[in-house]
């Protein structure tokens, strides 16, 4: 049996719901044959979040990590390829922290892959009937800094550990303009179920051409 963490993140930004902690919620109570899986909720604030992260995975003690967050604006499920050690926020956290440009681990490499079988998870997801890319920017904050801290926390920590970061789009509660794209958290939660299949069931990548997005 192979043990999953799948976190999520708190809203912010004013928003009432985070639809990456709702999707994460939904497979933690359904998940795929095969798999355990716990969900954590983890903070949206720099450094907190972490914290949070290590305790997970000291406390669970995961076979492969998928970390949750949200990406307005994107029409699908974006699976990153890289974290890079960089804080650059255009907003404050749920804190008030907001730094710019500053490293997410001083002296820390400039990027971790993940190390996720990427392409193979973006085709699971597509099977799925979910629209889904690979991304080759998790942006510049708490999302990127968790993307990051997870490389570090594996390469230097949990070496046994498999794991990356994955962006979901809105919720449809979300959407106010009635024209930005979005998934219910529902159909998403769907398609990580396939996604974390994938991952556990896949070594090596898939060699295909795949764009990226953004």
């Amino acid at each position: 049996m192979t043990r999953v963490l799948i976190t999520g993140f708190a809203p912010f930004g004013g928003e009432r719901v985070n639809p990456s902690w709702q999707a994460a919620s939904l497979v933690a109570a359904e998940p795929p044959a095969g798999l355990t899986v716990t969900a954590v909720e983890l903070p949206c604030v720099f450094g907190e979040s972490l914290d949070v992260l290590r305790d997970a995975l000291r406390a669970t003690g995961p076979d492969l990590v998928v970390c949750l967050g949200q990406a307005g604006g994107r029409p699908g499920v974006t699976v990153e390829r890289v974290g890079i050690n960089v804080d650059d926020a255009r907003i404050p956290d749920n804190a008030g922290r907001q730094p710019i440009d500053e490293p997410v681990i001083p002296d820390g490499p400039a990027a971790y892959f993940s190390t996720l079988p990427v392409k193979a998870c973006v085709a699971a997801l597509r099977e799925a009937g979910v629209p889904a890319a690979l991304s080759h920017t998790a942006g510049t904050f708490v999302c990127n800094h968790v993307a990051y801290g997870l490389g570090h926390l594996i390469a230097t920590e949990f070496p046994h550990v498999r794991g990356g970061f994955v962006h979901v789009p809105w919720a449809p509660e979300q959407v106010t303009d009635g024209q930005s794209p979005a998934l219910p958290p529902a159909t998403v939660a769907h398609g990580l179920r396939a996604l974390l299949t994938a991952a556990a069931r896949t070594e090596r990548d898939l060699k295909v051409t795949e764009g990226a997005t953004h």
